[in-house]
């Protein structure tokens, strides 16, 4: 049987530390991000690690806003793009969600204000 990890904690309301997403991680993904990225300060990485937690947990709750319209209570791949494409601020992940394999049919989706 598999061990639960160090980010299990989190699920359950005890947290391991003050960050969610690992610092490392992020900073390794900093660095690869441009050619002339060497030094990398150590505020950096805490300020993305707490951007990446504001960004999922708000297109995770428009997502299962969605959900509930539904009358469901499984989050499916299909609410998280319906959350994309009706938000504004989230066009710049319309080209990610679109599958080539099953094109969207965007003139059926309704762009409306989602609140949280």
């Amino acid at each position: 049987m598999r061990q639960a990890g160090i980010y299990s904690g989190m699920f359950f309301g005890g947290r391991t530390g003050p960050h969610l997403l690992p610092l490392a991680r992020i900073k390794k993904i900093m660095k690869k991000s441009g050619d002339n990225v060497n030094m990398i300060s150590g505020e950096s990485p805490i300020v993305f690690s707490k951007a990446c937690e504001l960004f999922i947990e708000d297109l995770t709750r428009r997502s299962w806003m969605v959900t509930m319209k539904e009358k469901r209570r499984t989050l499916r791949k299909d609410d998280v793009v319906s959350a994309v494409m009706a938000t504004d601020i989230f066009d710049f992940l319309v080209s990610l969600v679109s599958d080539s394999t099953n094109p969207l049919d965007l003139t059926t989706v309704k762009r409306e204000t989602l609140e949280p």
